[in-house]
């Protein structure tokens, strides 16, 4: 049992955080799945893991012993990811130790501000993770008082102050680390290799959390498919 916020964080750092989702639809979309997913996970060292869905967290939380961070996911557009403090609040009640929430300033369906809902969460010791698009958003994260802000929503928007990039978002870390540089700063987002996780650490990123390349075997199916099919073509 990991006594506060601050010593959670602290166990994260260099660390690999493995994000275990299944999308709707697909046959590893069942709770008793994606927690047996999780334990092997575990079982190769991930220091902590993050996971979607009130009967995930609850089912992933009973089989591992690293620290869960969790997330409710309502619709596809706007600000989808831990809404609204209803969702923030279901999450740490199916047994997450940290919260993932939206960072952005865009409209909220219970009408409360990014900074209202941090404030409601951390006044009962909540730790939470900032999802972030942008430099403004980390910069919205810690001012709210969020523990960790991380690069989730920095691909496929052109919401980033800095230069887009194939592969983890190495720009906005770098630039998040010049200005927060004893904050902690977790990369995620197109990490597929060890290669692209190392480079992240070595721009300073507080952790990397891997989720496609560890944990979605259809999108990785694909890429040696594409591989192995291009080679035929050659």
């Amino acid at each position: 049992m990991i006594a506060d916020s601050a010593s959670l964080v602290a166990l994260l750092k260099g660390k690999l955080i493995v994000s275990v989702q299944a999308y709707v639809g697909e046959p590893l979309r069942r709770p008793d799945f994606m927690a047996a997913m999780a334990r092997a996970c575990e079982l190769g060292g991930a220091a902590a893991i993050r996971c979607q869905g009130l009967a995930d967290i609850a089912a992933i939380k009973g089989q591992v012993e690293v620290p869960v961070i969790g997330l409710w996911k309502e619709g596809s557009e706007g600000v989808y990811i831990t809404p609204t403090l209803r969702h923030a609040r279901a999450c740490v009640a199916a047994g997450a130790d940290v919260v993932a929430l939206d960072a952005s300033d865009r409209p909220r369906p219970d009408g409360r501000s990014f900074e209202e809902t941090v404030a409601q969460l951390k006044g009962t010791g909540v730790c939470l993770m900032a999802d972030c698009r942008s430099l403004e958003d980390i910069r919205r994260g810690f001012a709210a008082g969020c523990d960790l802000c991380s690069t989730t929503l920095s691909h496929g928007t052109a919401a980033t102050d800095c230069t887009m990039e194939d592969g983890p978002d190495i720009a906005l870390i770098q630039c998040a680390v010049k200005e927060f540089p004893d904050r902690p700063v977790v990369c995620e987002g197109r990490v597929h290799t060890p290669a692209d996780a190392a480079r992240a650490l070595h721009a300073g990123a507080w952790s990397v959390v891997v989720g496609t390349a560890i944990t979605h075997p259809t999108s990785i199916t694909s890429w040696f498919r594409a591989a192995v099919e291009g080679e035929q073509l050659s």
